[in-house]
């Protein structure tokens, strides 16, 4: 058999390393634990990177797509945590990083009614590994409700609401559930959202974010409380936007807190 030219193995001149390189939008299924029915098969877009010395004119892509699907042709989330080494083995690299994005669902059941309905969460997973450091980043992306304090104190009659996306992001020393975390945002909102809601639910649903009014700032920083007295969290990052209903603008804030990363803390997933 003829051999082939290896055309990323050839020397670079222009002194210039790249931070990462690799293959994006790669979609592929993946089982990740849950707290009811032990584990939910979902579909994951992946990104997989590695750093490129200088010296490289390039990387092997096709090395990235085959470490992925040595898993077998269902990934189970706790396996994540050997992909990244693999890249670093398998491309020679000092660094990878690891990006897994899929869909989360909760049976969620109406307030009044008890009418089941499933909602669909976004939930990341992201890895940077090096040879002597580990950082893992879970975040779940959590939409719900808001209602403008000022608008409920200056009307007559009602007062406006939206719809707002939280983006919690957290490190951890013990693994946690994302059921957990999601309800952590919901509890802070003016109200949760859910599939189905028949008459009498969506009269409580109403009621109840009514009676709860928040600004986009107090979203964050009750966020921020609920982090503060939750166990093993070591850094948050709480992102609040609310999808103004009167204005043609969105509200935005956000609260970081916590230190940096040290190695092999926050490498354990579920």
């Amino acid at each position: 058999m003829q051999e082939l030219k290896d055309t990323q193995n050839e020397p670079d001149h222009r002194n210039l390393s790249i931070d990462r390189v690799g293959v994006r939008q790669l979609r592929f299924p993946v089982q990740v634990l849950d707290k009811a029915n032990s584990r939910q098969n979902t579909v994951a877009t992946v990104s997989l990177a590695v750093d490129l010395p200088h010296h490289y004119k390039g990387t092997h892509m096709s090395r990235f797509v085959e470490v992925l699907n040595s898993h077998g042709p269902v990934l189970e989330v706790r396996a994540i945590n050997r992909i990244p080494q693999e890249l670093l083995k398998r491309l020679h690299a000092e660094r990878a990083h690891v990006q897994i994005r899929f869909p989360f669902f909760l049976n969620k059941l109406a307030p009044v009614s008890g009418a089941p309905g499933l909602m669909d969460y976004e939930v990341i997973f992201e890895l940077d590994v090096s040879k002597d450091c580990s950082d893992f980043l879970l975040t779940v992306c959590v939409p719900v409700t808001t209602l403008c304090p000022c608008s409920k104190a200056i009307s007559e009659r009602g007062a406006h609401n939206q719809r707002g996306l939280v983006t919690y992001s957290v490190r951890f020393l013990e693994p946690v559930w994302i059921e957990d975390l999601i309800r952590l945002v919901e509890r802070c909102a003016s109200s949760e959202l859910f599939s189905l809601l028949k008459r009498p639910d969506e009269k409580h649903v109403t009621e109840r974010a009514y009676d709860h009014p928040v600004f986009v700032e107090d979203l964050v920083r009750n966020v921020a409380s609920a982090s503060e007295a939750y166990p093993n969290l070591i850094w948050y990052r709480v992102e609040a936007e609310n999808y103004e209903s009167i204005h043609n603008h969105n509200a935005w804030a956000v609260i970081e807190k916590g230190g940096l990363p040290t190695p092999g803390v926050g490498s354990q997933v579920r």
